[in-house]
């Protein structure tokens, strides 16, 4: 009994992980927004700091807003060089988007439901067009909206801390911020891999994925910081250069495989079929344990997420982040008029029984016109970057 109990602990862990981070998520109240996220010009870089320890820094609509126009104004100074994105508190570089908010506003039909989205996915195009380099310091756990601010930027530094994931498929959403731009873009099919299941990958594995450029102690990331901003007019090849030095001194986990990297060959099999009813079929029939694993997972996500979710990299493969954006505009508004966004949050966040009752139930159930109305544009309601 008590091997069987052990056997189930990494299971538990895993999802009291998931519980403890989307609850930090709910912690929206905090009482002085203005030092929710810090914009500091430090000689030639502008220093943005998510400043929400307590909620693993979510991102949240107003820090949103503070951000937007100044990355916009350092753009187009002459005097800023560069621009350094991190997060405080030691845990989390950003966990995601403010989730309780949206899922209060959602309810009540608050306008909140729209003005998110439309901000965030601004923000995100914003930085994967912004002329300036944009050095993003994934140290810790960096998920959802997390990976929005740092993934369309130019130069992503990994720790041995860092933590990643797109874990949107448990809780009745779709892995977006550009989710469907960058995972398709991944080696082989490793990006359908991570946004079906939302598989977590740490350290090093982060940077073997394509999801960071460099990978930098924790430690040192505080003296690296200081040596960009000590720059003198940097160009992009001077940065890189810098962020190289320091990735090239770092041992940690050096001799580690990728992860990944046993799983490959499957990975790139398993989850290059056209629809989910087929992975879903080719996974039963691989029978291995990665598979039955894999299986296993995706049973627990919602039936209409995963549809969108395979749809949306799919189309998202050969479009620009531009259209891509737009399109996943439209998902969210789907999904925010659906029931399983709502019924994700109730079973992980505020219930937390782990048990959500997704509606359809079954991917079988999902139809092709339900998935398309969803990619439907919206006229004059679109997404305008």
């Amino acid at each position: 009994m008590a091997g069987r109990a052990l056997q189930a602990l990494p299971r538990l862990r895993a999802l009291n992980r998931l519980q403890v981070i989307f609850q930090h998520l709910k912690m929206s109240k905090q009482a002085d927004s203005a030092a929710e996220v810090l914009l500091e010009k430090k000689g030639g870089a502008g220093v943005i700091t998510l400043n929400r320890p307590k909620a693993l820094n979510a991102l949240n609509l107003p820090m949103i807003q503070k951000i937007y126009p100044q990355l916009k104004t350092w753009e187009q100074d002459p005097e800023t060089f560069l621009i350094i994105i991190k997060g405080t508190g030691g845990k989390a570089f950003c966990a995601g988007g403010d989730i309780r908010a949206i899922t209060e506003a959602g309810k009540v039909g608050g306008k909140l439901i729209q003005d998110f989205f439309i901000g965030e996915y601004r923000l995100n195009n914003a930085i994967g067009t912004c002329k300036k380099p944009y050095v993003a310091l994934i140290d810790g756990i960096t998920m959802g909206g997390g990976v929005g601010v740092s993934v369309h930027g130019h130069f992503r530094v990994a720790t041995e801390k860092t933590v990643f994931a797109m874990p949107e498929t448990a809780i009745g959403l779709f892995p977006d911020v550009g989710g469907g731009y960058f995972l398709p873009r991944l080696s082989g099919k490793i990006g359908y891999y991570l946004a079906l299941t939302g598989c977590r990958l740490k350290g090093r594995d982060v940077l073997k994925a394509g999801i960071a450029t460099h990978f930098v102690e924790s430690e040192k990331l505080p003296a690296l910081e200081k040596d960009l901003i000590a720059l003198k007019s940097p160009s992009k090849e001077k940065i890189a250069d810098l962020l190289n030095s320091y990735h090239m001194k770092c041992t940690i986990d050096q001799e580690k495989e990728f992860s990944l990297d046993e799983h490959m060959e499957k990975i790139n099999s398993l989850f290059s079929a056209n629809s989910m009813e087929e992975i879903v079929k080719k996974l039963k029939q691989d029978g291995s344990p990665f598979a039955m694993k894999q299986l296993e997972t995706i049973n627990k996500m919602s039936p209409t997420s995963l549809k969108l979710t395979l749809r949306q990299l799919r189309e998202g493969s050969s479009m620009s982040l531009q259209e891509v954006l737009r399109m996943e505009y439209r998902l969210s508004q789907a999904c925010m008029k659906g029931h399983d966004f709502y019924e994700g949050v109730r079973a992980v966040l505020i219930d937390k029984d782990q048990s959500p009752k997704w509606k359809p139930a079954a991917l079988e159930e999902v139809s092709d016109e339900f998935v398309d109305n969803c990619f439907k544009p919206l006229g004059n309601d679109d997404l305008k970057l």
